[in-house]
């Protein structure tokens, strides 16, 4: 069975203030309580950042994505990208 997760990688393009990065930090929590979340973190050498979610489909990828204050409130641009997960289950 192929497994996909979603990597959506951020840029960011103005900066943050404190409310919204709360605003942030408590949409990640969400997608964690539902097990959405898969990892997520701000890269140390690029404005930005990346965070994996599963999804059912690109379409609900997107969704979550547009949702996360940090887009919808556009301080950061997004791509998506579909990864087909190879691990000791699929045979890698």
């Amino acid at each position: 069975m192929v497994k996909l997760l979603f990597v959506i990688l951020l840029e960011k393009h103005r900066p943050f203030d404190d409310a919204v990065i709360a605003r942030h930090v408590e949409y990640l929590r969400d997608l964690d309580a539902n097990g959405q979340l898969v990892l997520c973190g701000p890269f140390t050498d690029h404005p930005g950042g990346m965070v994996i979610i599963r999804a059912a489909d690109y379409a609900e990828a997107e969704a979550i994505c547009r949702a996360d204050p940090f887009v919808a409130e556009g301080f950061e641009t997004y791509a998506i990208r579909t990864l087909e997960v190879a691990d000791e289950e699929s045979g890698y």
